[in-house]
C-alpha cells in the first residue's frame, strides 16, 4: 500500500515530513487538510490523532502523528534502501544527531515560530503584530545563532555530514528568510549562513518549502 500523508502542505511540520520523504526518494500521497473542523471529527481524534493535529502518516495499516516521531519512522524503516544516511548506523554519530535534534527542538524553532506567528500568521488573520513579542524572539535566536555559528566552524553540516538534525531546521529557517524581514539573523554570521545556504540549495528541497 502506498504511503499516505494527511497535513497541510503549507505547515512547517507538513513540510519537515515531506522533505524526509523526498530525502528517502518515498513515493507517497499528499491528503490535504484545509479545513481545521475536518481534525476534529470523531474518526479523526480515534484514529489519526488524539488531539487533533497534523500531519499523520499512514503506511499501509500503520499510523504514526507528529512530525518528528514520523521522520524518525521513515529513517528507521526505509533508509536501508535509499541513497542518503540521514541517521548514522554508528551509535555515537546517532547520538550527536539527536542532540542537535533536541537543539533545534528547543532553541532554534521556539524564537523563530515566534516571529512567524506575528510576522505572518497574525497578519493572515488580520491580527496586529505584537513588536514587542517579536523583539523578544530576535534577540532569543540572535543568541541560539551566535551558538550555532560556533559549532558550525569548519563544518558544512551540524553533524559534519548531513543528517536529519539538519533536515529539521530547514522550513522554519526558509520560511524566515522567504515570508519575513528576519533572514539577516542568519546572514551576518558567516558559519550559520553557509549552513542555510548549503540546505536551501539540495536538489530535493520541495516545492512546498517555499
Amino acid at each position: 500500500m502506498a504511503i499516505k500523508l494527511i497535513g497541510y502542505a503549507q505547515t512547517l511540520h507538513t513540510r519537515r515530513v515531506i522533505l524526509t520523504l523526498n530525502e528517502l526518494g518515498l513515493s507517497y500521497e499528499l491528503e490535504a487538510i484545509t479545513e481545521i473542523q475536518t481534525t476534529r471529527t470523531e474518526e479523526f481524534l480515534a484514529n489519526k490523532h488524539p488531539f487533533g493535529k497534523i500531519p499523520v502518516l499512514c503506511d499501509g495499516d500503520f499510523t504514526v502523528n507528529e512530525s518528528r516521531a514520523i521522520c524518525r519512522y521513515l529513517v528507521s524503516k526505509y533508509q536501508k534502501d535509499a541513497k542518503i544516511v540521514l541517521i548514522p548506523n554508528d551509535i555515537n554519530k546517532a547520538s550527536l544527531v539527536e542532540q542537535y535534534i533536541s537543539y533545534e527542538l528547543s532553541y532554534f524553532d521556539p524564537p523563530l515560530t515566534k516571529i512567524l506567528i506575528q510576522e505572518v500568521f497574525n497578519k493572515r488573520k488580520g491580527e496586529p503584530t505584537d513588536e514587542a513579542v517579536v523583539k523578544q524572539a530576535r534577540e532569543e535566536i540572535e543568541k541560539v545563532l551566535d551558538v550555532y555559528d560556533k559549532i558550525l566552524v569548519g563544518k558544512d553540516y551540524l553533524n559534519g555530514e548531513y543528517s536529519l538534525a539538519d533536515l529539521f531546521h530547514i522550513p522554519c529557517a526558509h520560511y524566515i528568510c522567504t515570508a519575513t524581514p528576519h533572514g539577516d539573523v542568519f546572514d551576518k554570521r558567516p558559519n550559520v549562513k553557509r549552513w542555510l545556504n548549503n540546505l536551501r540549495n539540495r536538489e530535493l528541497m520541495s516545492p512546498y518549502t517555499i
